[in-house]
Order: structure tokens, then C-alpha cells, then sequence
């Protein structure tokens, strides 16, 4: 969004300056399949839904604990967003 300097940040990081960011929001969405962001080392991008209603604190903290416990046993990730689509998700 407009609170961040995007080209600043990605300078910080690939410099690393700093060890990493997480943006929910851009400057401009969707992302482009080959925005340079996706390759940024320390780099998190999220689909635009860090929200809050009532309950989904304890849905996402479910989700996250089923989505952990797939990648520790070399399982499957639900969801995983396709780059060359954009914020498709992936099965």
C-alpha cells in the first residue's frame, strides 16, 4: 500500500539491512506473475486478507498448526498460491 516504499524495502532485504518483511497489501494488486517481489530473499506476500472477524484468529492458528504438521511429515500444502496465475490456489 501506500505506507510502504516498495523499491526501498526490496533494497533493505536484498541488501539485508533488515531479515525480512511480510506485505499483505501492494501497491499494486495482483501481483504480477513476474513482479519482482516473489524473488525477494525474506520476502512474505500475502493475498490481501490479513482481516479480522470474530472466530478467525482461532481458524487461522487451526490452519496454520494442519498446514505445519503436512510440511514437517513432507505432506502436501493446501492452498499455495500459483505465482504464474496469481492468487489462484493451488492443489
Amino acid at each position: 500500500g501506500q505506507l510502504v516504499v516498495e523499491d526501498d524495502l526490496v533494497e533493505a532485504l536484498t541488501a539485508r539491512r533488515i531479515a525480512g518483511a511480510a506485505l499483505d497489501v501492494l501497491c499494486h494488486e495482483p501481483l504480477s506473475p513476474d513482479s519482482a517481489l516473489w524473488k525477494v530473499p525474506g520476502l512474505i506476500v500475502s493475498p490481501h486478507m490479513s482481516g479480522d472477524t470474530i472466530g478467525w484468529r482461532d481458524e487461522l492458528g487451526a490452519q496454520f498448526v494442519e498446514l505445519f504438521e503436512s510440511w514437517a511429515a513432507g505432506g502436501p500444502l493446501a492452498n499455495v498460491v500459483d505465482k504464474k496465475r496469481g492468487y489462484v490456489p493451488g492443489h
